[in-house]
């Protein structure tokens, strides 16, 4: 004889056998997600557009409401052929007096033109950019609303750098403009963090993160800090610990500054660069286990 109350009850507490604990860091990747869908009902975020304007100003809207200084670093980048596109790095710091630093880079905005889209139609439209990079955004104004109600160990600084998908990458003309003008013009005095991550299409469903090659080669110790960190809390299955092809991301221009920064992306998501990167593409599950990582890697340690 079933006892139904009982049985239910039962499957409250382990969800029918999986277990439903709380996430061990108090980060929320509903929220996450929640925030990367309201990024992408803005539209695409080229350079220049009115969603880009747009979407930009609902960031520093965002991160004023938590962080404790926000400004913006602005430009006009001038492309390669020579005509020019605004662009805007938003920069916010939770315990700005704090020593020791960690730096926390994402970016905000989105492909012009679907490269890797099977149709010539469909490569000239422009990319959604959920996964690439509204994921991202997602995760750090989520992680934001974190560390104003828990504090961080230490003091944490928020990049959203602008340009990385401007151009092309197979001859490296106008791309990672935003996060190569930062390691140019790093607006602080021997600017030296802890480490530093660039998270990057890190919300896709079928979530295996690898380790970037680059980063292993210039800063080991921060990929494994990460991984170390992910293992902790039982992630192993999404932060494989295998390396895998080197990328060329945001890190690159920050590592060549200096700074001890690693790439935690999930380089094989099949809509990269499609007109399919659609916010259905991502969910709270994938996110929430990335910012468990990236919380549980500034917060206070129990």
């Amino acid at each position: 004889m079933i006892h139904w109350p009982a049985l239910a009850l039962a499957c409250v507490l382990l969800a029918c056998g999986k277990e439903t604990a709380p996430p061990p860091t108090g980060f929320s990747g509903v929220a996450a997600l929640r925030h990367a869908t309201t990024l992408m009902s803005f539209g695409p975020r080229i350079p220049g557009t009115d969603g880009w304007r747009r979407s930009g100003d609902w960031i520093v809207e965002r991160m004023r409401e938590t962080a404790d200084t926000v400004f913006v670093q602005e430009w006009t980048h001038t492309l390669k052929a020579g005509s020019t596109i605004p662009q805007r790095n938003i920069i916010a710091r939770f315990r700005p007096q704090a020593a020791e630093r960690v730096l926390y880079v994402t970016h905000w905005d989105s492909r012009p033109l679907a490269d890797r889209a099977g149709t010539a139609a469909e490569r000239a439209l422009p990319v959604p950019g959920a996964n690439d990079n509204a994921s991202g955004v997602g995760l750090l104004i989520a992680l934001g609303e974190l560390l104003k109600s828990t504090p961080p160990g230490v003091g944490v600084d928020f990049l959203f750098v602008d340009g990385e998908d401007w151009g092309n990458f197979d001859q490296m003309t106008d791309v990672l403009i935003g996060s190569t003008y930062f390691a140019r013009n790093i607006p602080w005095p021997d600017y030296k963090p802890l480490f530093g991550v660039v998270w990057d299409m890190i919300g896709d469903r079928d979530l295996q993160i690898y380790q970037e090659i680059n980063s292993v080669e210039q800063a080991p110790e921060v990929v494994q800090r990460v991984w170390s960190t992910a293992a902790g809390l039982g992630l192993s299955n999404v932060f494989i610990p295998e390396q895998k092809t080197p990328i060329t991301d945001d890190h690159l221009p920050l590592l060549r500054a200096g700074l001890r920064v690693i790439s935690v992306i999930d380089i094989d998501f099949p809509d990269h660069h499609k007109p399919t990167d659609t916010i259905d593409k991502i969910s709270a599950e994938s996110l929430q286990k990335v910012g468990d990582v990236a919380a549980a890697l500034v917060l206070p340690r129990p």
